[in-house]
């Protein structure tokens, strides 16, 4: 409702169609003649209601559905609107001649079809004025234009149906106008205050709304009934519309309320199956930075240059480690915790290879693992951790990287501190790019762990802070 418009000619044209098939049983059931008793004129003017009715109905249809998308899509304008001219003048010609002739009309000039017109044109620029108004840039979203055109909707078909008097009787003017809105009112009732309160576990409050509907239901029956000085307006009315109320109505809707939250729960919960399926597939499809395992090689090549076998061996091991841990462990839900932390070590053991010579760099790495036990999904800490050796070392000015990662009372917790530098060029950038972003980070976490995790970024001129704490799954 909020973020775009509802598609309001197929809801114009659903709320038309009601309200002339309303108007249709209407004069089914009230003009339908007696064929064997009943004169020939009586049938004419029955057939005559019907077919002004249905013709009334097809223009609509004609014009509203076809001619005015037709007019507004194609740059040549003209055939529309001679077609639109066209059918007006059929549809007006058909009406005027069955409506005088059946005596539905004084005058051959049906003037409820100059009232159907104008009020139909009233309508079209009211609902533009209001496009123009209350959308997007104007407001901030189409709650309010969506809420707004409904109600003119609603208005343009009462209007409608009043100005079809001399045809259908008042009847389908009252049922619109009142029955309809009674209906809605009682429904929205029952969808906020019963069966409302009654899924949010409010059983109390549930039931004192119901009984509260009941008592001001009797209540108004029990003022109309001393008015008119008939008691049988307080038994019947009364007991009547509360049954109808409790016994039909509320269990029907409450049953339609059941089967659209089903039906909601239903699109939740695939939506976010999808969504975590997009973040998976996106981790998954860039998890290795390829300029991070060139350097990494880089640098265990030219230690295995300048020095024996032995580092560069234990490099190579650690770098294989990383490897396995992508291409098996990290495909599954859960990982032990233990094995997310050995990751991490063996990555900032190849980063210490890398940077650990460099002067100007602090490196503070504090890891307790005494007590982190259990599951956790894999990746959630090393983005982070590749962020800040990412972005928080520079080759000439003062850099450095605080970690501080420990587990309390079922929790993982990580404090990670870096300095912050002037961007590099574009360039350079793309190529040290991470295949992990922290925005496929944080949807993770909030598909994954939602109200079981908490992630804090506060980023100044000189540092770069995070926080994060996880829930432990219990092993």
């Amino acid at each position: 409702m909020k973020s775009k418009s509802l598609d309001f000619r197929q809801i114009e044209w659903w709320i038309v169609t009601s309200a002339t098939l309303i108007a249709f049983l209407i004069i089914l059931f009230n003009y339908r003649p007696q064929f064997y008793n009943d004169s020939g004129f009586a049938i004419f003017k029955f057939a005559s209601r019907l077919l002004i009715l249905g013709v009334l109905y097809s223009a609509f249809h004609l014009i509203h559905m076809v001619l005015i998308p037709k007019y507004q899509r194609e740059s040549q304008k003209w055939p529309s609107i001679i077609w639109i001219v066209v059918t007006g003048l059929a549809s007006f010609g058909i009406c005027a001649l069955f409506g005088f002739n059946a005596e539905l009309v004084k005058t051959p000039f049906p003037t409820y079809f100059l009232g159907i017109v104008v009020l139909y044109a009233c309508y079209l620029i009211g609902s533009n004025l209001l496009e123009q108004a209350l959308t997007p840039p104007r407001i901030r979203d189409f709650q309010l234009y969506n809420f707004t055109r409904l109600i003119l909707s609603y208005l343009f078909t009462l209007f409608l149906l009043i100005q079809l008097d001399s045809i259908s009787s008042e009847g389908p003017a009252i049922i619109f106008g009142i029955f309809i809105p009674v209906i809605l009112i009682a429904s929205l009732y029952n969808f906020f205050l019963v069966y409302g309160k009654k899924k949010q576990g409010k059983l109390k409050q549930s039931r004192w709304y119901n009984w509260g509907l009941v008592a001001v239901i009797f209540f108004i029956f029990l003022v109309i009934s001393i008015e008119e000085n008939q008691e049988e307006i307080f038994f019947l009315g009364g007991l009547g519309v509360n049954a109808f109320i409790q016994l039909i109505f509320f269990p029907l809707t409450s049953l339609v309320f059941r089967k659209y939250d089903s039906f909601m729960g239903q699109i939740t919960s695939l939506s976010s199956q999808v969504d975590q399926g997009h973040a998976s597939f996106d981790f998954l499809r860039s998890q290795i930075n390829p300029h991070f395992l060139f350097n990494a090689l880089n640098t265990l090549y030219a230690s295995a240059l300048i020095e024996n076998a032995e580092k560069t061996s234990d490099g190579i091991q650690k770098l294989g480690d990383m490897m396995r841990f992508m291409l098996h462990e990290n495909q599954l839900p859960l990982i032990p915790l233990s094995r997310e932390i050995d990751y991490l070590r063996n990555y900032l053991d190849l980063q210490y290879l890398r940077f650990g010579s460099q002067e100007n760099l602090d490196l503070d790495i504090q890891i307790t693992d005494s007590q982190c036990h259990g599951e956790v999904a894999p990746m959630l800490i090393i983005p982070f951790v590749e962020n800040a050796f990412k972005h928080g070392i520079s080759a000439k000015e003062k850099s450095w990287i605080r970690l501080n990662l420990r587990c309390i009372s079922g929790s993982v917790h990580l404090d990670l501190v870096n300095s912050v530098h002037p961007e590099k060029p574009s360039g350079d950038q793309a190529r040290e790019e991470s295949g992990i972003g922290l925005d496929n980070v944080k949807k993770r976490l909030e598909l994954l762990y939602p109200n079981r995790h908490q992630l804090n970024i506060i980023a100044n001129d000189s540092d770069y802070f995070v926080h994060l704490s996880v829930q432990i799954h219990a092993s």
